[in-house]
């Protein structure tokens, strides 16, 4: 029944939008609370149902946006607040704040003195009498009152006391209160009034005299904190004395809790006296202030004429206590009024401090509104100290008045019914029937309005937004100018006038329905509606005090609660994780959430009798929430392991729903950081091995987080805030239960297995988080890792000399090879000797990989490897190789002897120190086994772009270079190999040539030098790509150190004094000294010293049992942890040679730092149950969107009609033309804005407008000196656009926003991977050649390389692999536009070839047509027959292929421009029109000629004919300005309108159309 209300109040949320924006800023995913857990359903729906059509209606099928998830916005990095987001109060009032109260006990202070007046009072005839309302037992009544409001105080009556008596009371209580509050109530009814100097008064012993108090001296007697009440006339002299006496003591005495943070309520000003109605009580304020009911029901009767004897019924019947009853409801009604009308009314600050520190202090201040609202009407006026601002007139109090007259017009019945009860004779008379308040129903309901008809939406800045219009203001100019990103900046100032709405009033009623059982469930709902909003709606509920009431439910056995509890548990999680503490203190906290995930059916084999709705979300909840627990808090992941919520999770593995999935492995992450007892029990279980085997899981988000768990697992840090004993390191722990071999491969194994699988992710986010998992790994076993640097660099340095001086003998540079021998030799044990081997391989595998990811083309991945491989390379250059007697650390290899004009990539012009900089872009190798004992790894360009002119020759390496510099920039080709190495490397799924490209480009990107002096030469043309939205990567210079080590490193590593002042740089040569050992001996002692720290590490923890020891903890006294560089063992204790002590002298910025958790956390911080901004009907975004698709709609039925009469009009008509930069190779129209994007034969892109010759946008793409764009899409034109690039060092870019008119921020990089990493040296190539579906989000990528690689747009990993046995690269693709797996390829050779992707990759080729004796230049489909494609050679030949025949033979052939040769051709996608330009000659140069031909059968001749102009004057240098693009000139079709575009050698852009009218 419960669970039904709760699915129906969510069905009534609405759906996602018809659609969902793309390109632009505005995107952002939401998900209903109440709908199905997220799977890949949208990926399905792309992959099996065809492009969606827009046709007659908005209810069809949205389109599919590719790359517009968050990840590829943030990239794993958590999004910073919005400038208009408010500074977070803290809610923990009675511990955090410095001006915390808590009240220990009271003075009940009443001088009255009955029957006797002071002499400066006189009375009116008749006059108020009552006192605590009554005549008698007034002492006891006042108590009796006080515990109504807390009953955990002391209250002691101090009735007409004497000077003495007040004076030993008071100290009494400040004794017995200690550093708590006290409270000081004091009526001076029958005193004189406060003199103006700060005098109370009270009694002489014998009552004879009214003696003098000071208030300094009250204030020595029960000193600070306090509280006091001023129940008398002219009570504000009291205060303001107060006040006055406080500050000068604060100023003589410094205090914790000064006195001036003292609390006051007095009755009236000073100058006014107290109200003296005989109807009234005469302790009036005293009488609001403890039983505001009865005040108000008495003030109520008299003011509205109710015929009722005031004395008899002004106590209402019933129970404050009991909310069933009338008085208790009423008591309910006006603490939930009171309380709304202080959060509305004061400051955050203020309402935290008096109403939700302390129960009495609350309670009294509560009341005082009611004192205030009514005293007023009688010439008084309440006021406190600190001073609140007035709340007499709040529109609230017309609330209470309503309830107050409905529950008081019933008192003539329920008085009428008790008193016939009381009278009872025998016949039975049925109890009147009190009707309850539906003051908290309408409440509720007026919340949900709210919720539900706008009130979550952003609205203007104003009265009734959220922050002040000046806070935002000077919030987002500091957002704009802050370095952190320009695209974030620009995002926020795109609608600055749009914040979050002030929050509905009913927000602190709705917290006291949740004492009520009826409502308690409506209420959640709607509390977990509100918490959606955001993290400000978060923190606003936790300042109303809503915890403690949440915290109660989880001891609620109904399972109709499990739901809504967990949602909000995971909201409140997500903004305060400090909850952690309290969770865990809870006595069914933490529990309630570990049972729900243990009982699953998927965990467990008990039945479960309650099932959650929307199981896998919830499960996930859960998960986040126990996740939560572990973090930072070794309580919490003890607790986790004790509710075996570690199997749970690893049983959750297999689970369809993505998010429960990244959830359980986050779980397991920091289950297991930091604690050895903890990975020991999971390796035990093999659970690294499941978590390898999600590498190729299809959500990003799930490899990912896999990755953050094997990264914890080998040491990353897993804290939130990092600190000196959290900084991650120490590898897997001490894993005692194993030998040393046995914990080394299964490290090695663990890193190895995710990089080999990872290397190749499309997804920068997963490449990203698998740098941090080998910074892991490198931080162990830095001395492997600096052997495979220094075999790699004398591999390189071999190489290049053999290519400089190939008549020397092969065998004369063998220093690499014969250390290997020599070390391979002295293993004495066979088994040992081959598991060395295979180690050492695996550890190059992952070194070269590393290089590799060092030049990522995403920024953020690159910088953080160049971190890591400075890291080793800084470790390299002090390591005893520099002074080996073979050294040649300190000279680069040789250039080769047709070395000229180099260029720089890879240069970052900065300036920095060189020791503070190592290298950044490589050309690196990823290594392949081409066969079993010859290995080669050709290297990949640089992505950096920075260029320069330099010498000839490259320069010597000086002191002020580094190390990696040479190296990454002077590796070009293959490294190869001899087989006396006998080193293979790990299997891999491909056994084909390595990494990406780059002999082809060898002469364009060997040789590359650094210049990190001052005598560098002028850096002059820099080529940088868009950053993304958030470009937050910082490089860590191995070098930028303390000068002064600690002392307990001092103390534990012998080296540490004579290496600390070791000079980062190589030693010059006059004062290197030589050294008596041999290169096997450094790689043998560095291997050994790692196995040394393996087994100190091992040592450490061989000890420790339980699971809240966590190694980063400074708990061993002033031993370092092992995993610090500063460690190194003693070498006469040991066996490790040479005194190494590794690391000494370089800065431990080892293990990187993830930030995914954070980023995953924010996905229960954004709105789930309601529609982003661009997806609620009426927004700009929303109708904009309307707008757009509206329009395609119309586009594609105008050029529908048109493309029936082009195929027989001319096409000469001259639309636009306009001049961009030279050489305009690839040009690409969005089918439906006026937007031409067009890139030039290296690296520029420009956007047009064509209608208005407008350039747009002008960037570019980053790629390497020497290399072009090769192809250029634009994908998601249906909702805005992304332009895709590919380029021939094999990268794929993507860039959004680029229209300034939609985007005004930058544009940014949406995502960039290595689209071909196996690039073929061919000497003529063609690049990077793709093809991209949007129905299918399949991108197919080939190229240069004997294979094409299928991509998966939505899933962000590569499929397969589909063998083209071809020697030629792939020209052009074409997919079949009916067929979803269908696609035709042609080739250098001219031959094409068509590919099935349901078969295997090597039977991938269903037909093969030798089609034209020389490069194909182009294939399209046919704009109109299925099956059927057309290709073009660059002869001139134009071939018509029905993929349905059987032969060999085309079905039509053209002679196109067989005399004149093709330079570009294109088929137009719906008319039957395809068209070309010629080829240029050094002879035809300064014309070309255009040429439209039709498909249909009754046209012979060209459409139009006709020559244009190239703009060439003389004869140009190269006839083709690419070396991948065999034309000096682009042509292309617009995909809908009838209308082609052609760019020209000098930089012209000319957009021809048809005469449709002719």
């Amino acid at each position: 029944m419960a669970n039904g209300m709760y699915e129906q109040l969510h069905s009534n949320i609405r759906t996602g939008p018809k659609f969902v924006t793309g390109a632009g800023p505005w995107h952002r995913g939401h998900r209903e609370f109440g709908s199905r857990s997220r799977t890949r359903s949208e990926r399905n729906y792309a992959n099996d149902v065809a492009a969606p059509s827009l046709e007659g209606s908005l209810d069809s099928a949205p389109p599919i946006s590719y790359w517009s998830a968050k990840r590829h916005s943030s990239c794993g990095n958590p999004t910073p607040a919005p400038p208009w987001s408010p500074k977070p109060i803290s809610w923990r009032h009675t511990s955090s704040l410095p001006t915390k109260l808590k009240t220990a006990n009271a003075a009940l202070v009443l001088c009255l003195n009955i029957d006797v007046d002071p002499p400066d009072v006189v009375k009116t005839s008749p006059s108020a009498v009552l006192e605590c309302w009554a005549l008698e037992h007034i002492g006891a009544n006042l108590k009796s009152q006080f515990e109504n409001l807390s009953q955990k105080i002391q209250y002691k009556p101090i009735l007409d006391p004497s000077f003495e008596d007040l004076r030993k009371a008071c100290q009494q209580l400040r004794k017995q209160a200690k550093d708590d509050a006290v409270l000081f109530h004091y009526n001076g009814h029958g005193v004189p009034k406060p003199t103006s100097s700060g005098e109370l008064w009270c009694f002489n012993r014998t009552y004879t005299q009214y003696l003098p108090v000071s208030l300094q001296e009250i204030q020595n007697w029960l000193g600070s904190p306090g509280v006091y009440i001023w129940d008398c006339s002219a009570a504000g002299r009291l205060l303001h004395n107060f006040n006055e006496f406080a500050k000068r003591r604060d100023e003589d005495i410094k205090r914790m809790l000064p006195f001036a943070q003292s609390l006051q309520l007095a009755a009236c000003e000073g100058h006014e006296t107290l109200p003296t109605c005989p109807d009234l009580p005469a302790d009036m304020f005293t009488s609001c202030l403890t039983s505001p009911i009865d005040i108000a029901i008495r003030h109520h009767m008299l003011t509205n004429k109710i015929n009722l004897d005031i004395d008899g019924a002004a106590h209402m019947p019933g129970n404050l206590k009991d909310r069933r009853t009338p008085l208790g409801e009423l008591n309910w009604i006006f603490t939930a009024i009171t309380d709304t009308i202080a959060w509305t009314t004061f400051s955050p600050e203020i309402f935290a401090r008096l109403y939700r520190s302390d129960l009495l202090i609350a309670s009294l201040f509560r009341n005082f509104l009611l004192a205030e609202r009514l005293m007023k009407g009688y010439n008084c006026t309440p006021h406190t100290s600190p001073s609140l601002p007035s709340t007499n007139t709040h529109p609230l109090w017309a609330t209470w008045d309503l309830a107050l007259d409905a529950c008081v017009r019933q008192l003539p019945d329920l008085l009428a019914a008790n008193e016939a009860q009381q009278n009872f004779d025998g016949q039975k008379v049925p109890p009147y029937q009190y009707v309850p308040s539906s003051f908290f129903a309408d409440q509720l309901t007026a919340f949900e309005v709210w919720i539900s008809r706008g009130g979550s939406a952003l609205t203007r800045k104003g009265p009734l937004s959220l922050p002040s219009g000046t806070e935002y203001e000077g919030a987002l100019t500091a957002a704009q100018t802050t370095p952190l990103s320009p695209n974030l900046a620009a995002s926020w100032s795109s609608t600055p006038h749009l914040v979050p709405r002030k929050p509905p009033t009913q927000l602190p009623i709705v917290l006291q329905v949740l004492l009520s059982q009826p409502h308690r469930l409506r209420a959640l709902i709607l509390l977990s509606q509100f918490v959606d909003l955001g993290p400000w709606a978060v923190n606003l509920v936790l300042t109303i005090g809503i915890f403690p009431y949440i915290s109660k439910l989880l001891q609620a056995p109904g399972p109709d609660l499990r739901p809504v509890l967990i949602f909000i548990w995971a909201r409140i999680l997500a903004v305060d994780s400090s909850i952690q503490v309290d969770l865990y203190n809870n006595a069914q906290g933490y529990k309630y959430f570990s049972k729900i995930l243990t009982m699953h059916p998927s965990t467990s084999s008990r039945d479960v009798v309650h099932t959650l709705p929307n199981t896998s979300e919830h499960l996930a909840m859960c998960t986040f929430i126990l996740a939560s627990l572990a973090r930072d808090f070794p309580k919490g992941q003890h607790a986790c392991w004790e509710e075996n919520v570690f199997d749970a999770c690893v049983d959750l593995l297999d689970e369809a729903d993505f998010l429960l999935r990244q959830w359980s492995c986050l779980c397991i992450a920091q289950m297991w950081c930091g604690s050895d007892q903890g990975k020991m029990l999971a390796a035990n279980r093999g659970t690294q091995d499941r978590l390898v085997n999600l590498m190729s899981d299809d959500s990003a988000e799930v490899r990912c987080a896999a990755l953050y768990a094997l990264g914890t697992f080998m040491g990353a840090s897993g804290f939130k805030l990092e600190t000196e004993g959290t900084r991650g390191g120490g590898g897997s722990g001490g894993m005692y239960d194993r030998d040393e071999r046995a914990h080394f491969r299964l490290e090695v194994a663990v890193v190895t297995g995710a990089t080999l699988v990872v290397r190749e992710d499309a997804s920068p986010m997963c490449r990203k988080e698998l740098v941090v998992l080998i910074s892991c790994l490198v931080k162990e076993w830095r001395g492997y890792f600096v052997v495979c640097a220094w075999i790699y660099w004398e591999e390189e340095r071999k190489r290049r000399h053999a290519t400089v001086y190939p008549y020397l003998s092969a065998n004369a540079d063998e220093v690499s090879e014969q250390a290997v021998r020599d070390w391979l030799v002295s293993i004495p044990d066979a088994g040992l000797r081959e598991e060395s081997r295979v180690l050492l391989s695996s550890f190059y595998t992952i070194f070269v990989v590393l290089l590799d990811l060092s030049v990522d083309p995403y920024n953020e991945v690159a910088t953080q490897a160049q971190t890591v491989v400075d890291y080793i390379m800084a470790l390299l250059l002090e390591s005893p190789f520099t002074r080996l007697d073979e050294a040649s650390l300190g000279s680069p290899p040789l250039a080769p002897i047709n070395y000229t004009n180099p260029n720089h990539s890879g240069v970052r012009h900065d300036t920095r120190d060189a020791r503070s900089r190592i290298s950044s872009g490589s050309q690196q190798s990823s290594p392949s086994l081409s066969h079993p004992t010859h290995l080669m790894a050709p290297p990949s360009p640089s992505a950096s772009s920075i260029r320069s002119d330099a010498p000839p020759i490259r320069p010597s390496l000086s002191r002020a270079d580094t190390m990696t510099s040479t190296i990454s920039n002077t590796v070009s080709n293959t490294v190869k190999r001899t087989s006396s190495w006998g080193i293979t490397f790990p299997p891999m799924e491909d056994a084909r040539t390595a990494s990406p490209t780059s002999s082809v480009y060898n002469h364009h990107i060997n040789g590359i030098s650094h210049h990190l002096n001052d005598d560098a030469p002028e850096q002059v043309e820099t080529s940088r790509p868009p950053s993304p939205t958030f470009n937050v990567a910082q490089y860590a210079s191995p070098y930028s150190r303390p000068v002064t080590p600690t002392p307990s490193e001092a103390e534990f590593s012998p080296y540490l004094s004579s290496s600390s002042s070791r000079s980062p740089s190589l030693q010059d040569d006059s004062t290197q000294q030589v050294h008596d050992f041999r290169p096997s001996d450094v790689i043998e002692a560095l291997m050994e010293e790692d196995m040394e720290r393996l087994r100190a590490r091992k040592r450490l923890k061989r000890g420790m049992n339980g699971y809240n020891h966590h190694y980063h903890n400074s708990g061993y006294g002033t031993v370092p942890s092992p995993s610090n560089s500063s460690f190194s063992v003693d070498s006469v204790a040991s066996s490790v040679i040479l005194g190494l002590g590794t690391g000494i002298g370089i800065r431990d910025v080892l293990p990187l730092k993830s930030t995914f958790f954070d980023w995953c956390t924010e996905y229960f911080t954004e709105p789930q149950m309601r529609q982003a901004e661009a997806d609620e009907p009426g927004s700009i975004q929303y109708n904009y969107q309307i707008w757009r698709q509206q329009r395609n709609d119309q586009v594609d039925n105008e050029t529908r009609s048109q493309a029936d009469v082009a195929s027989d009009r001319r096409w000469d008509r001259t639309v636009a033309h306009f001049y961009g930069p030279a050489h305009p190779l690839n040009l690409a129209f969005h089918s439906f804005d006026q937007h031409l994007v067009a890139s030039n034969d290296t690296d520029i892109i420009t956007i047009w407008d064509w209608t208005r010759k407008k350039r747009l946008r002008s960037f570019r793409n980053g790629n390497p000196k020497g290399t072009s764009i090769t192809s250029l899409h634009i994908i998601n034109q249906n909702v805005g656009g992304i332009i895709t690039t590919g380029s021939a060092d094999g990268v794929v870019r993507l860039y959004r926003n680029y229209d300034p008119m939609l985007d005004p921020g930058p544009v940014q990089m949406v995502s960039a991977f290595r689209g071909l990493n196996e690039i073929v040296p061919i000497r003529h190539g063609a690049g990077v050649v793709m093809d991209w579906k949007q129905s299918t989000g399949i991108l197919l990528v080939g190229g240069d390389s004997k294979v094409i690689k299928t991509w998966d747009a939505q899933t962000e990993i590569q499929g397969l692999d589909m063998d083209t046995a071809s020697d030629a690269p792939v020209t052009s693709i074409a997919s079949d536009p009916d067929s979803s797996q269908i696609f035709v390829a042609g080739f250098g050779d001219g031959w094409i070839k068509v590919f099935d992707r349901r078969f295997e990759e090597d039977e991938a080729i269903v037909q093969t047509h030798r089609g034209h004796a020389a490069w194909v230049q182009n294939i399209k489909p046919h704009p109109t027959m299925k099956y059927q494609f057309l290709s073009a050679s660059v002869e001139g030949e134009v071939k018509l292929w029905d993929l349905r025949g059987r032969t060999d033979q085309a079905l039509t052939t053209w002679n196109f421009m067989q005399d004149l040769g093709l330079s570009a051709f294109d088929v137009h996608s719906t008319a039957k029109v395809f068209a070309g330009s010629s080829a240029l000659t050094n002879v035809r140069y300064r014309a070309q000629r255009l040429c439209f031909q039709s498909l249909a059968l009754e046209h012979d001749g060209p459409l139009s004919q006709y020559n244009i102009s190239t703009g060439l004057i003389t004869v140009p240098a190269k006839i083709n300005p690419s070396p991948y693009i065999p034309r000096a000139s682009s042509f292309v079709f617009h995909p809908s309108e009838m209308l082609c575009g052609v760019g020209e050698s000098d930089g012209t852009i000319r957009i021809i159309g048809c005469n449709l009218t002719n």
